[in-house]
């Protein structure tokens, strides 16, 4: 081989090593161009996710996804937290990861919200949905649980057809004519103990006895009227005094609406 054709290969050796650093140079930039562009990709939320469903034990709430930025279609996956009526103090509630969610007892007095993941090949964002109102108990507006586990709810809940009915007054004795405090429990015709009812309590003859104001009901149903025997109370064994009990909603008709009314009688012993 000659000495001029030897330098000639040299010459184009190095050419192709030039040419495959440079290539090397430039897959690599590009690779890395590749990578920022796919972060650049992953889903951003544009619209945040909404719950849809009533916010009551035994009812089922949807997330809706909202509207996400992304380049292809994504895949999405939720958490839904419970947090206090302020929307404060929020934690995962354990297993509740579809896209819908059964409210249950342990959510009563509190609020919800969903976390939405949206993922695509590029990577993943996530948006949080607004709270729920405060979650409550079967039954009409205001119903909330009481210590005995029955259903309460306000006054104002009852509307016709739907009537007050008075299912418990006591004490059915006394012993002279000392005052004494009578108790009425009123509930509706759905069977919910009703609180915030006006009750008022007038002794037949009128004579014999006469009674504070109006009581309302507290959060278990129940009223106390304190009742006064007169002196012409006739203070012997088995005499009753007839009491006329009346339960009302504030702001209905006193003869009308979904008020209710019984005779009830307390008896010398």
């Amino acid at each position: 081989m000659t000495r001029k054709r030897l330098l000639r290969l040299l010459g184009a050796a190095g050419t192709v090593v030039a040419l495959v650093a440079a290539l090397t140079a430039i897959a690599g930039t590009g690779l890395a161009q590749t990578t920022a562009a796919q972060e650049n990709y992953a889903p951003t939320s544009s619209a945040a996710p909404t719950i849809s469903g009533t916010p009551q034990v035994g009812q089922t709430l949807t997330a809706n996804n909202g509207t996400w930025n992304s380049q292809t279609t994504p895949t999405f996956t939720y958490q839904w937290q419970r947090c206090d009526t302020a929307g404060n103090n929020c934690g995962a509630v354990a297993g509740a990861t579809s896209q819908t969610y059964a409210v249950q007892n342990a959510d009563v007095n509190s609020t919800l919200r969903v976390v939405v993941k949206a993922t695509n090949s590029s990577g993943s964002g996530s948006a949080t949905s607004a709270q729920t109102a405060t979650v409550g108990q079967p039954g009409p507006a205001g119903a909330i649980k009481t210590t005995q586990g029955l259903t309460s709810i306000p006054a104002s809940s009852v509307t016709l057809p739907e009537r007050l009915i008075i299912n418990g007054v006591g004490p059915a004795h006394i012993s002279g004519r000392q005052a004494f405090v009578e108790r009425v429990h009123v509930v509706d015709t759905r069977g919910f103990v009703v609180r915030d009812a006006l009750v008022h309590i007038t002794g037949l003859p009128y004579s014999w006895a006469r009674s504070t104001g109006e009581a309302r009901t507290d959060v278990d149903g129940w009223a106390s009227v304190t009742i006064t025997p007169t002196r012409n109370f006739p203070v012997r064994r088995g005499t009753a005094l007839v009491m006329f009990v009346r339960a009302r909603i504030e702001g209905q008709s006193l003869l009308a609406g979904s008020s209710t009314r019984r005779l009830v009688q307390v008896t010398i012993r």
